[in-house]
C-alpha cells in the first residue's frame, strides 16, 4: 500500500462538511485547475517552499544543508535542485520559517490519534472528519483503512472529492462515506479540458453512479468570473444535477478569490498563477436564482 504524502491538517474547520470538522489534506491531484488554490497539493511528492519575504538572510539554513544545495543571495536563498534531496533540514532550523517543507507521512494509527484529539468537537457539534486533497481517491487503500476506522470509532467522514477515479474504487469508497462534498467545474467538455486540464464525462457518469447508491452528496461549484459563472453554464449545471437519483442535492457555490497568488511565488511556480476574475454579486444571486427555478437550494461558501 502507497503511503501518501499529507500537506496540511485542518482543525476547527467548518465549511467542509456538517459541524466542526477535521480535514485532512493528501497531495496528488490528476486534475490542474487554472484557479487551484492549493497549488502544492497537485504534486504527489514532497516539495519545499520558500518565502523571501519572511528570509532575514541568517545563513542558518546554508550552514546547516548536508549537501551544501543552498546559498544566499541578494535575493534571498537560491536552492541547488540537482543537489537538494529535500532532506527539510533548512526548515527545521529556520527561525523565522522562511522554508517550509509540504508533504509529511503518517501512518493510519497516528491519523486516527489526531482525529481521535478532537472527538469532543465533533459530539459536541455533529462534526467529523473530512478527507479532501488533491484528490484523496488517488490514495484509495490508505483513505478506505481511515474510512474503516473512523468508522468503527463512529467518527462521521466525509470525502472532498472532483469524482476521477476508477469507478469501482468510487463505489468501495462510498461504502464508508456518510458525505460525499462532490466538486461540478462547469458542464461543456472542451471548456473543462481546457481550463481543467482533462474532459468530464468520466466525472459526471461517476457522479450518476454515485447519485444511484443513495449516497449523501453536496455539489460543489467553484464560481469563476467570466469562466463558468455564465447563464448557459448555471442552467446546464442545474438540470443536470436536478436529474440525479435520490433526493434534491445540497449546492455550495464557491467564489474564486486570488489567494493563492503567494503559494504559487513560495514554491518557485509563479509563472504558473493565471489571474482569474472573482465572480460579480450579480452573478452569484443569478446562480442561486437558477437552482432555485429547478428545485435545488443553492448557497455560497460551504
Amino acid at each position: 500500500m502507497n503511503q501518501p504524502f499529507i500537506f496540511d491538517i485542518k482543525r476547527y474547520a467548518i465549511n467542509d462538511g456538517p459541524g466542526i470538522r477535521m480535514v485532512v489534506f493528501t497531495k496528488g491531484c490528476n486534475l490542474n485547475c487554472a484557479w487551484c488554490h492549493n497549488p502544492e497539493s497537485i504534486s504527489a511528492c514532497q516539495e519545499k517552499m520558500y518565502a523571501p519575504n519572511k528570509c532575514i538572510g541568517c545563513s542558518t539554513c546554508v550552514e546547516a544543508c548536508p549537501e551544501k544545495a543552498l546559498a544566499l543571495t541578494a535575493g534571498g536563498i537560491i536552492t541547488d535542485t540537482e543537489r537538494c534531496n529535500l532532506c527539510g533540514i533548512c526548515a527545521e532550523v529556520c527561525p523565522t520559517k522562511a522554508i517550509e517543507m509540504s508533504g509529511y507521512t503518517m501512518s493510519v494509527d497516528q491519523i486516527v490519534n489526531e482525529i481521535e484529539k478532537e472527538r469532543i468537537f465533533f459530539d459536541q457539534s455533529g462534526g467529523g472528519v473530512t478527507f479532501s486533497g488533491g484528490e484523496p481517491m488517488l490514495h484509495h487503500e490508505f483513505l478506505i483503512q481511515l474510512l474503516d476506522e473512523c468508522g468503527r470509532r463512529k467518527i462521521h467522514r466525509a470525502i472532498d472529492t472532483a469524482g476521477l477515479v476508477n469507478t469501482e474504487i468510487l463505489l468501495e469508497v462510498a461504502k464508508r462515506t456518510d458525505l460525499f462534498l462532490y466538486d461540478v467545474k462547469m458542464m461543456d467538455s472542451e471548456k473543462h479540458r481546457r481550463w481543467i486540464g482533462v474532459p468530464n464525462e468520466k466525472i459526471l457518469e461517476n457522479l450518476k453512479m454515485l447519485a444511484a447508491t443513495g449516497a449523501n452528496i453536496t455539489i460543489r461549484i467553484p464560481l469563476i468570473g467570466g469562466i463558468n459563472d455564465d447563464t448557459e453554464n448555471m442552467e446546464a449545471t442545474a438540470k443536470f444535477v436536478a436529474a440525479l437519483s435520490g433526493e434534491k442535492k445540497a449546492v455550495n457555490l464557491l467564489p474564486y478569490h486570488k489567494i493563492a497568488q503567494t503559494k504559487y511565488q513560495k514554491l518557485g511556480r509563479s509563472e504558473e498563477f493565471q489571474l482569474l476574475q472573482e465572480p460579480t454579486k450579480e452573478a452569484q444571486l443569478r446562480a442561486i436564482d437558477i437552482f432555485q427555478e429547478h428545485g435545488i437550494e443553492a448557497s455560497i461558501g460551504g
